[in-house]
């Protein structure tokens, strides 16, 4: 009799919030028959709809129900919405309505979540015209989800409208339609939102102030970031993980180490994106040693966070420490997406290490990472640097998409590597599928430049212009000066020189030194020497290429007078190198 007592009481379930507590009941309920009256039932069909794992029993329950409550119904459409099928609440929601119940507030809040997950717009309005008909459009929440839904489906102009239309919005009325305007890149009314709450004192939190800041890294407006910086300061916002990591990203961006340091130090929870975020930073700052130590502090460190240092030691020239960590990386089982293997494939092209690349790309193969066009073209550039050009065509051919990098990687790679006459023909091709771009033209200069075509090579480099529309760079005319001096017209190539738009750098000036050494031009070289000593007075290896030439010529004594001139100007001498590879390391 006391048990039955216990059970007839909803204050059981208010005491107790356990699945176990919920069948015990439910229980009872089955064995006093009372599992059909709706009330009775009603407290288990809650909290069995309240958690994915149990919600098959709240659907159980309530078909066993002869007539459902509006309560019963909400509880159902709101278990469903938040499931892996919220379809399933739109179909509660029609079965609702043609048992002869309209809903209520709540009803249509779940509702409107459930079109959110399905971007159903459509449907979204059709509800919206029954809020409107029934008078729930002056509740709040509903007001709010319904912005939310319009600025989730890309309809601002109806979020809009919803929100100008409030008497008594409230600060996440304000950042559902901020964060509306934010999904669709529209960052400009961000910051007049967020103006606008200033003017009306609301006071913006850290949900508001994500947007914000991402609104400002996207257009570039550091005095709205600094004034966030301030406010954050003066009205005490509390930095949670999403506002932190949002601030270190967007001042490890602009190089402001110490402010993102500041911001790091004053978060009270913080995530691996944190960290990555803040490794990220000391990285573009340049500051490997303080990123290395972050990271060696790591206790938690997902692929990102290997990737981040990575990048940071190949974008330093570091690649031999690079690869060294990817290495590291791969002997504790991390596995590397396309990012981690597009720049240890870098690094393997700048260091010439053909069996890492090669490991690399096998490893792509067996373990299913995405072969996406930087990995693709990452791989086409180190094989091509590496002198493996038959594996690069393999995997140019191979590429299911290309762009102009990668015509273009290939395109110099077969130029550098002796196979002029295929470069040239890919060229052909690539004009068929894609715009060439000012490196591509690089790739075809050099390739006319190693086979002798000059006049072929001229007319490439007009067609930059003519056909292209692209203006040549000082590596384009260096190019043409390199096509000019192989061949030995080394009077055209100074005549080509004093006619270029800009004045010509010292690469170009030691290019027609060099060649004035070559073919024993001792005119021009002379002139050649003047212009680099005038431009670069300290470089030790101009002195030394001018002595040559004049020693070549076999005039001692100008020879004699630029070592003596080298030595006085106490000029430092240029120092030869040579690397090996040893175990994989360089």
């Amino acid at each position: 009799m006391k048990f039955s007592r216990l059970f007839s009481s909803t204050s059981f379930l208010k005491s107790s919030n356990s699945i176990s507590s919920t069948k015990e009941l439910h229980c009872h309920l089955i064995r006093t028959e009372k599992h059909t009256d709706p009330f009775a039932i009603s407290d288990v069909i809650r909290f069995y709809s309240l958690f994915p794992t149990s919600l098959h029993k709240a659907l159980l329950s309530f078909n066993q129900i002869e007539r459902p409550t509006l309560p019963i119904w909400n509880y159902m459409i709101r278990g469903l919405c938040k499931s892996d099928q919220p379809i399933s609440a739109l179909r509660m929601f029609d079965k609702m309505r043609q048992q002869g119940f309209h809903g209520n507030n709540l009803t249509f809040i779940f509702i409107f979540k459930a079109c959110v997950q399905l971007s159903d717009i459509v449907l979204g309005r059709a509800v919206h015209v029954n809020v409107l008909k029934l008078g729930y459009q002056s509740y709040l929440y509903v007001c709010n989800t319904l912005i939310y839904l319009y600025g989730s489906c890309g309809d601002l102009a109806g979020a809009r409208i919803v929100f100008d239309e409030m008497s008594d919005g409230d600060l996440v009325s304000w950042n559902s339609l901020i964060c509306g305007y934010s999904q669709c890149n529209r960052f400009r009314e961000v910051l007049s939102l967020f103006g606008s709450m200033q003017a009306e004192n609301v006071k913006a939190d850290a949900v508001t102030l994500v947007k914000v800041v991402l609104a400002c890294s996207h257009i570039g407006d550091i005095d709205t970031v600094d004034f966030v910086a301030k406010y954050i300061e003066d009205n005490c916002v509390r930095i949670d993980v999403y506002l932190g990591n949002t601030l270190i990203d967007m001042y490890g961006r602009r190089g402001l180490v110490f402010l993102a340091e500041e911001v790091f130090a004053k978060m009270e929870e913080r995530n691996v994106v944190s960290w990555n975020a803040m490794i990220m930073a000391y990285a573009k700052a340049g500051n490997l040693m303080a990123a290395r130590e972050l990271f060696d502090k790591m206790h938690n460190r997902d692929v990102i966070s290997w990737t981040s240092m990575i990048t940071g030691y190949c974008q330093a020239n570091r690649f031999s420490e690079g690869i060294a960590l990817f290495q590291e990386m791969m002997a504790i089982k991390v596995k590397p997406d396309e990012i981690t293997v597009a720049s240890v494939l870098s690094a393997c092209a700048h260091l010439g290490t053909l069996d890492v690349g090669k490991a690399v790309h096998d490893y792509v193969r067996q373990h299913g990472i995405k072969m996406d066009i930087y990995v693709g073209n990452a791989l086409v550039d180190m094989y091509c640097k590496c002198g493996s050009v038959n594996t690069a065509l393999e995997v140019f051919f191979s590429m299911n998409r290309k762009d102009t990098v990668s015509w273009t990687s290939i395109i110099s790679g077969l130029a550098v590597n002796g196979f002029h006459d295929n470069a040239l023909q890919l060229f052909s091709q690539m004009l068929e599928r894609c715009k060439p771009t000012h490196g591509t033209f690089i790739g075809v200069l050099l390739a006319c430049a190693h086979a002798g075509l000059v006049d072929k090579g001229l007319e490439y480099f007009d067609s930059m212009v003519k056909h292209h529309g692209l203006v040549p760079e000082m590596k384009h005319y260096g190019c043409v000066v390199d096509l000019l001096c192989r061949s030995g017209n080394l009077n055209r190539a100074f005549e080509f020189i004093n006619l270029m738009p800009m004045a010509a750098d010292v690469v170009l000036w030691r290019m027609l030194l060099s060649a004035c050494k070559l073919h024993g031009n001792v005119v021009l070289a002379e002139i050649a020497a003047n212009k680099l000593l005038q431009l670069d007075p300290d470089n030790g290896g101009n002195y030394v290429l001018s002595s040559s030439t004049y020693a070549t010529a076999e005039r001692w004594d100008d020879a004699m007078k630029l070592r003596q001139l080298m030595n006085d100007g106490a000029v430092q001498r240029p120092l030869g190198w040579s690397s090996i590879e040893v175990n994989a390391i360089v």
